[in-house]
């Protein structure tokens, strides 16, 4: 890390396309260009059924978690091309893959995730950048507490009797991406506790 004079910090919603372009169009000099784009925002929104979801969940996920992905990435890319250097990670997860009850609209939008990456790979052939889509699987941050809507007692059921991933585990493998040499993209990256398996609900939890 480098000094603290070295961070410009900012406050964003990712979901205001007008606000994204401005925030990347108005960065200092310093910062204006982009190595390393970090797509993080997101979330999950309820566990019901989808013949019981709410709609407005639906909206939510869809709007931070594939819209606000692709704002970003839109108004940061340009930069890239022109300067024929960048990666783009994009944080997806193994919901994409693996479906869960109540996963719907959140496993749609982690599998969008997913194909924009690949998709992307595709658009940048014969440019000098990378893009890499990593997936965990269950990692105790304010993830649960947002699903269920400050809930502490349902969101911390999620996590009992086993260890999950934490931020620090993401971060350490999202750094080491970035770090491998400029010749190498790793595409698609998978990371679970080992105590869950190929899906949310296969978790080996100690009595």
């Amino acid at each position: 890390m480098g000094r603290a004079s070295d961070v410009h910090a900012l406050t964003l919603d990712v979901r205001d396309r007008a606000a994204v372009a401005r925030a990347i169009a108005d960065l200092p000099s310093a910062f204006a260009d982009v190595d390393v784009l970090v797509n993080g925002a997101g979330l999950a929104a309820g566990l019901e059924a989808a013949q019981d979801a709410s709609l407005d969940d639906w909206d939510e996920m869809v709007d931070a978690n594939c819209k606000g992905l692709m704002y970003v990435t839109r108004a940061v890319l340009p930069g890239m091309v022109a300067r024929d250097r960048g990666h783009v990670i994009n944080i997806g997860s193994v919901a994409g893959t693996y479906p869960y009850p109540g996963g719907n609209v959140y496993g749609a939008t982690k599998a969008f995730v997913a194909q924009f990456s690949l998709n992307l790979r595709a658009d940048l052939i014969g440019k000098r950048l990378r893009v890499t889509d990593i997936e965990p699987g269950m990692c105790e941050t304010e993830f649960a507490l947002v699903r269920f809507k400050g809930d502490a007692e349902r969101a911390g059921a999620v996590y009992q009797g086993m260890q999950p991933l934490s931020a620090d585990d993401v971060a350490e493998t999202v750094y080491w991406c970035a770090s491998l040499p400029p010749h190498v993209n790793v595409n698609r990256l998978e990371l679970m506790p080992v105590m869950q398996a190929f899906s949310a609900f296969a978790v080996k939890r100690d009595s």
